[in-house]
């Protein structure tokens, strides 16, 4: 899903910095510096010029700067060309851009409600190879 300019709702612009918890019902996009909290019930967009430390819960996430925290996403989570993150994802969908520095650990749910480990463990175990 793309994500334009003209569907946000909130803006932290290029040279602001903003300090604490922010919880939004529409969407926000970060192209300043961010420290403290955020939950937001749509999208949050991080511009190539943002600087975030915070763990995100969002319908859907955009890294394309500089990101440390956990990411929770309802939908999808895309990290974008310049992305820099240091941090855990969890998403259903997870699309990662040529270029990107990230480190951490990622749960791909592909949208189910079962615990990813078990899903593979099930998968992995329901042909019989074992030698005879």
């Amino acid at each position: 899903m793309a994500i334009r300019n003209e569907n946000m709702n909130s803006v932290i612009g290029p040279g602001s910095i903003f300090e604490g918890k922010f919880y939004i019902s529409g969407s926000l996009r970060i192209d300043g510096k961010f420290e403290g909290e955020i939950k937001t019930e749509d999208a949050l967009v991080v511009g190539e010029t943002g600087k975030i430390k915070t763990n995100i819960r969002a319908r859907e996430v955009v890294i394309a700067g500089t990101m440390i925290g956990n990411i929770y996403a309802e939908n999808e989570v895309r990290l974008e060309k310049n992305c820099k993150l240091l941090g855990d994802i969890n998403a259903p969908s997870l699309s990662i851009a040529e270029g990107v520095v990230a480190r951490g650990t990622i749960q791909i749910t592909g949208g189910l409600k079962k615990d990813p480990k078990k899903v593979v463990e099930e998968s992995y175990g329901s042909l019989n190879m074992s030698p005879k």
